[in-house]
């Protein structure tokens, strides 16, 4: 604790609310967490100092931020999506405050912005990557599977909500498949279309792609020069998407199915309030300290997820792993072996995405897309668990955020079976290593 005052007594120590108008539940929720710890660390008025907001003309964000009299609200065009406004205040405001040369940044974007607006396809990158892109899913190649210079990493899972939550709905849908492990190449099916993004002077990946290319998949190499071309790549698939969108017929500003898992997730919430307790599921088995819940016929662990997986059709399907647990290297390194297992076994891609946050990433996607995702929901108890703030800067409670995750889990469970989506729901218990270990 008293580290932790010495960082928020620090000039240094800010913290960034920023969510659009509508807002998430997560976002406030921290804020109000971490706003009343403040408080009682540093009281009132020195606790303002360390809080600025990044959103919407008159949000709740607005409203709380000015009450509590923030350092700083920054008002964001409104007319912005959310997953467009990577060049927007909601991106641009955290970078200038790492020590990014904004300046620089927007000069290196000019040139792709200029480029976007010429009409010819053939000198237009963005518009040929987005055409490229959607006449492909057309041909039943909807597998975008990434592989991006590890300095650039993170771009993947920029690029996972842009264009999953943009182009999955209406029953069509693009899958960015982001850091999947690295399989034999004859465990790949014909429904993939592979894009290397690299750094200049970065050959990572140089001889994978090789192999590839041999293999006879679509490939699209696109190269930046230095990190600040960034800016730019931004804006080129920001383009590409919606042109994407423009050629598969689907609206790529709108994402109609996140909120019906919000909507589900807010009425478990509600149940809480009026009963104190979730709604309970009854497990369909228990096996060796793990409960399992779903439409499945075996009688133990291992038969369990073969029934469940085996109706997976190698070119068509994807398995989808939603984890509502404890993001550590352990965990993440575990997750990642059960993907290898289920793509090495079945043939079909894999995605990986912690929860809440897949929700307003690849969830539009698992709803609205053709159906054809497995979904392997996991989720764990916790061993620490913290109380949410019913009002900033007061000590009231009256959820915690395991209570919160849990609704947020059977809310989305809920949302794919109402969508007709294949689900099993995996209970880890307080032993997540061990059973990760067990179900792999």
């Amino acid at each position: 604790m008293l580290e932790y005052e010495k960082q928020l007594d620090s000039a240094k120590t800010l913290y960034i609310v920023s969510t659009k108008s509508g807002g998430t539940v997560e976002t406030m929720s921290f804020m109000k967490y971490f706003y009343t710890s403040a408080v009682k660390i540093l009281g009132k008025e020195k606790a303002a100092r360390h809080f600025i907001a990044i959103t919407d003309p008159g949000s709740g964000l607005e409203e709380t931020a000015k009450k509590l009299n923030f350092r700083k609200i920054f008002l964001n065009d409104p007319n912005i999506g959310g997953r467009f406004s990577a060049l927007s205040l909601f991106g641009i405001v955290p970078a200038a405050l790492i020590g990014v040369d904004i300046n620089r940044l927007f000069n290196e974007t000019a040139e792709m912005v200029n480029e976007c607006k010429i009409k010819e396809l053939s000198n237009n990158s963005a518009a040929k990557l987005g055409a490229v892109i959607g006449t492909l899913v057309k041909e039943g190649v909807d597998r975008l599977t990434l592989l991006i210079s590890p300095q650039l990493k993170y771009l993947g899972g920029w690029l996972e909500q842009l264009i999953a939550e943009s182009t999955g709905k209406d029953g069509k849908g693009i899958l960015p498949v982001d850091l999947e492990p690295e399989a034999a190449i004859k465990d790949y099916a014909n429904d993939r279309v592979f894009v290397y993004i690299k750094i200049k002077g970065d050959d990572t990946y140089d001889s994978r792609v090789a192999e590839i290319k041999s293999a006879g998949f679509p490939l699209i190499e696109l190269e930046i020069k230095n990190i600040y071309e960034l800016g730019a790549e931004f804006f080129r698939w920001e383009f590409a998407t919606a042109i994407a969108g423009y050629v598969l017929d689907v609206q790529p500003f709108d994402q109609p199915n996140v909120e019906s898992a919000k909507i589900a997730a807010k009425k478990m919430m509600k149940e809480y309030s009026e009963k104190g307790i979730l709604p309970e599921l009854k497990p369909a088995l228990v096996a060796e300290e793990i409960k399992l819940f779903g439409d499945f016929n075996a009688n133990n662990l291992k038969g369990a997820l073969t029934s469940f997986l085996s109706n997976s059709e190698k070119g068509k399907s994807y398995a989808a792993i939603q984890a509502y647990i404890k993001p550590d290297e352990k965990t993440w390194q575990q997750l990642q072996l059960l993907r290898l297992k289920i793509l090495q076994k079945y043939k079909v891609a894999t995605t990986l995405g912690y929860g809440p946050r897949f929700l307003h990433s690849t969830g539009q996607l698992h709803k609205g897309d053709g159906g054809n995702g497995f979904f392997i929901q996991l989720i764990s108890d916790y061993s620490v668990d913290v109380e949410i703030p019913d009002n900033v800067g007061e000590d009231k409670s009256s959820i915690s955020f395991g209570t919160l995750i849990k609704a947020q889990s059977l809310g989305d469970r809920q949302a794919l079976l109402d969508n007709a989506r294949k689900v099993i729901r995996i209970d880890l218990g307080n032993q997540i290593e061990k059973n990760l270990t067990k179900l792999i």
